[in-house]
């Protein structure tokens, strides 16, 4: 049975919505082969989208490959994780050492744990080092597999801002586009939630991956693609909703893709089978959601600095530019114009904030709420 809503992890087709052009825009780069980088906030569905367009090619001549990188601190741990996934995901349990692996795996003596059950993914340790293979030949080995298949291969790589976390991070880099822009079977799918370090990636003239292919910024899910949504699953529910209620849940969370889903589903829960959700419930469910996430916002702004807390405060206040004012400054107590540049380029490390068109506004909608409660 399918879930009414779903929140915090990727969604099925049955709780995807919207995203129609993206779909489409998505879907032709992977038919082809054009190199493709999405960047939005967190849990504002980019493994889903991707996931959903993985789907639409199940039995046509492209393989995908999804990986995600963020428990990646090294190159070697990337290369580690691509490998294995390359290999797990692109051949048939007999074939992985028959045919794609026996040329690569020569070297190693890697684990393959093999489970009692038909249906679990099979687990590969590779154990790759800078003793084993060259960055060029793993690198290089997905291409290979896709000439020896005739097929095409995506390889989809999420939290890819990770790999500005590596050390010698603009070598590495340079590595990757170096050999990547050279496959011709291969294409990639790289997707990452932290905006100003992809951004600081694909978007900077002086570093490698400027320029690597189509761009997708993703944009807020309109209300009208929300609203026959979240009306039917009410109804497969055995229950009901008005649009007018739906749109207020909508603008409640600043149309959050993962905070409508979850405020659907608690609107949903106190609505008792066979009756219609009344608009007084609004209220209760985003006391909820909030409470849900208090723990998350306490644990983001425990190491904050007074100055940064006070420069929240002016953000949820309404305040978006002119921080370096004398009278915003003394209001908010921001201290000197050049410790302002400071306490922005730490909230928007820690993902608290986002600078757009020169003014700041908080990431999180629900932690904005959140925060004007608890402190001001």
């Amino acid at each position: 049975m399918e879930k009414s809503f779903v929140y915090g992890v990727a969604v099925t087709d049955y709780n995807f919505t919207g995203r129609v052009e993206e779909t489409r825009r998505l879907k032709q780069n992977f038919e082809n082969g054009i190199n493709s980088i999405l960047i939005s906030p967190r849990r504002w569905g980019k493994t889903s989208l991707v996931d959903h367009v993985c789907r639409q090619l199940e039995g046509s001549n492209i393989i995908t490959v999804r990986l995600d990188i963020f428990g990646c601190k090294s190159e070697y741990d990337f290369y580690n994780v691509m490998a294995a996934a390359v290999l797990k995901q692109t051949a048939t349990k007999v074939q992985l050492w028959m045919d794609e692996a026996k040329d690569f795996l020569a070297r190693l003596t890697p684990r393959i744990h093999f489970p009692i059950d038909p249906t679990s993914d099979i687990s590969v340790s590779l154990g790759i080092t800078p003793e084993t293979h060259s960055p060029e030949e793993i690198l290089n080995m997905v291409e290979v597999i896709a000439k020896r298949k005739d097929c095409h291969i995506v390889v989809c790589i999420d939290e890819f801002q990770q790999v500005g976390e590596f050390e010698n991070t603009k070598t590495v880099q340079a590595r990757l586009r170096s050999v990547w822009q050279h496959h011709h079977y291969t294409s990639y799918c790289l997707f990452g939630s932290k905006r100003h370090m992809m951004s600081k990636i694909f978007l900077n003239r002086s570093m490698p991956f400027y320029q690597f292919g189509d761009l997708l910024w993703l944009q807020k899910i309109p209300i009208s693609d929300w609203t026959g949504y979240i009306v039917s699953h009410f109804e497969s529910a055995g229950r009901h909703i008005s649009e007018e209620l739906v749109t207020k849940i909508c603008e409640s969370v600043d149309l959050y893709p993962s905070y409508v889903q979850h405020l659907a589903s608690i609107v949903l829960n106190h609505t008792p089978l066979g009756e219609s959700a009344k608009d007084e419930l609004l209220p209760l469910a985003i006391k909820e959601l909030i409470s849900t996430n208090e723990a998350l916002y306490m644990q983001q702004i425990e190491p904050l600095s007074g100055y940064q807390m006070n420069l929240l405060r002016a953000i949820v206040t309404g305040i978006h530019s002119g921080y370096n004012e004398k009278k915003v400054r003394s209001q908010f107590d921001l201290g000197s114009p050049s410790n302002m540049v400071r306490l922005r380029d730490a909230l928007i490390e820690r993902d608290l904030i986002y600078s757009e068109m020169r003014q700041l506004y908080i990431t999180d909608p629900v932690f904005s709420l959140w925060f004007r409660q608890r402190f001001l």
